[in-house]
């Protein structure tokens, strides 16, 4: 088959989406005898899910952990619409994305890689933005997170007030000690004031606590890891660009690395687990327990580290071998 009869089938895929049945099957096929045809019918399920029907999102992941981990997820399921009528897909999407994908992965560094991602997820449907927001508040907390207002910008002047070893004096460190920005895109220029509830909130949130998550849920800032912390937003609340992100990612390994699938799959479904198990974090309210040391935090909101089937650092060992 040729390359463009393939994307083609792949895009057709996409586009139709399947049952959350189809999904847990592909991942028991791809867990007894993983075959390329199969993960890229995966990824396709999971870019339906990102770019035309996010309601998808909840059941398909759930449906996928279970076939690849051999047992359902031990959380309610998420009752968002599931029912609902796809987007289409624009045709912009497509041409886009293999852009994307057929990119260097020398040339894809981690700020061009989010800015890339983020442009992607522009491309969809003008109708998706307002689904998104309507399948996000069915996740446990999203609601009463949303009610508390537009987030305030936390503050390193504040965080460096913070005790050695406490929350957030790890927060800080982590941000300073390796140049990090306390938000790794300015809201102001983005415009996430503008957008309409829950997205304004939810886009802003993000940022405000991805970085804080990586501590919280015991995620390093490594390269593996930042995609496994992808799949813990995605269940925590339905982050639409970790939607986007895993559904490229696994969609440019069905393409071009197939044996990594099994790797991957490993990484992301166990943190989509341990994200489905840990208690809502997005309306924690953290300036009041910056102060607390990690591991009172963590017994106080019920967090477990993830337990990470890799070593954190695994792609940047491969990279010094090689």
């Amino acid at each position: 088959m040729s390359e463009h009869h393939d994307r083609a089938g792949f895009e057709a895929l996409a586009g139709a989406g399947a049952e959350d049945a189809a999904a847990r099957a592909l991942a028991q096929r791809l867990k007894a005898d993983p075959q390329a045809s199969d993960l890229k019918a995966l990824a396709a399920l999971w870019l339906h899910a990102a770019a035309a029907a996010p309601e998808r999102t909840p059941g398909l992941y759930d449906a996928t952990a279970w076939g690849w981990l051999g047992e359902p997820v031990a959380a309610k399921p998420v009752a968002t619409d599931a029912a609902a009528k796809p987007e289409p897909i624009p045709p912009a999407f497509w041409p886009a994305l293999w852009t994307l994908l057929d990119e260097p992965r020398a040339g894809l560094g981690a700020i061009n890689l989010t800015t890339r991602t983020a442009a992607l997820a522009g491309l969809v449907s003008p109708g998706l933005p307002r689904r998104i927001g309507k399948a996000a508040l069915a996740y446990p907390g999203v609601p009463a997170a949303v009610a508390r207002g537009y987030p305030k910008m936390f503050t390193l002047k504040a965080l460096s007030k913070c005790p050695k070893g406490s929350l957030g004096g790890r927060f800080h460190a982590l941000i300073v000690d390796n140049g990090f920005d306390l938000e790794v895109l300015d809201r102001e220029a983005l415009g996430l004031a503008n957008l309409a509830p829950p997205l304004d909130y939810l886009n802003a949130r993000i940022l405000q606590c991805h970085d804080l998550w990586h501590i919280v849920g015991g995620y390093e800032t490594t390269a593996l890891h930042e995609v496994a912390i992808s799949g813990f937003q995605l269940a925590q609340f339905g982050h639409h660009y970790s939607a986007m992100f895993l559904g490229m990612v696994l969609t440019r390994i069905a393409f071009e690395r197939p044996e990594g699938g099994p790797l991957m799959l490993d990484t992301i479904l166990t943190a989509w687990s341990h994200g489905r198990r840990t208690p809502p974090l997005l309306g924690v309210e953290w300036e009041r327990i910056w102060n607390q040391p990690l591991d009172k935090v963590r017994a106080r909101l019920g967090v477990t580290p993830y337990p990470s089937p890799y070593p954190a650092d695994l792609f940047e060992q491969l990279q010094v071998a090689a």
